[in-house]
């Protein structure tokens, strides 16, 4: 079941989070590939053609209207990102390749 908001391409899930309507897309992936790649509407566009320039940008007004509430949605993943590779043990890729005898 999905909640309308005041953005005409966003709706809230079940748990509140903001999806772009007709998609499974999150709001807050889209606005990742924009803050880390820096893309704009355009580039959005051509790196998700099956979404719609409406879209993309009620995606980018949600996030500007949310940007504190989505910000530390971001810091909580990175944080996440952080905990996983830290309990992960490294290995070089020369000593994967050994283990796997391809070296």
């Amino acid at each position: 079941m999905l909640s309308e908001t005041r953005y005409e391409h966003i709706r809230l899930d079940e748990a509140q989070v903001p999806l772009i309507a007709d998609t499974r897309v999150k709001v807050i992936e889209l606005v990742l590939d924009h803050l880390a790649y820096g893309w704009s509407s355009e580039e959005l566009h051509f790196q998700h053609p099956h979404l719609t320039m409406g879209q993309i940008h009620s995606a980018l007004a949600y996030y500007w209207d949310h940007k504190a509430e989505l910000d530390q949605d971001i810091a909580r993943r990175l944080q996440r990102v952080d905990q996983l590779q830290q309990s992960v043990p490294s290995a070089t890729l020369i000593e994967r390749l050994k283990a796997r005898r391809l070296s």
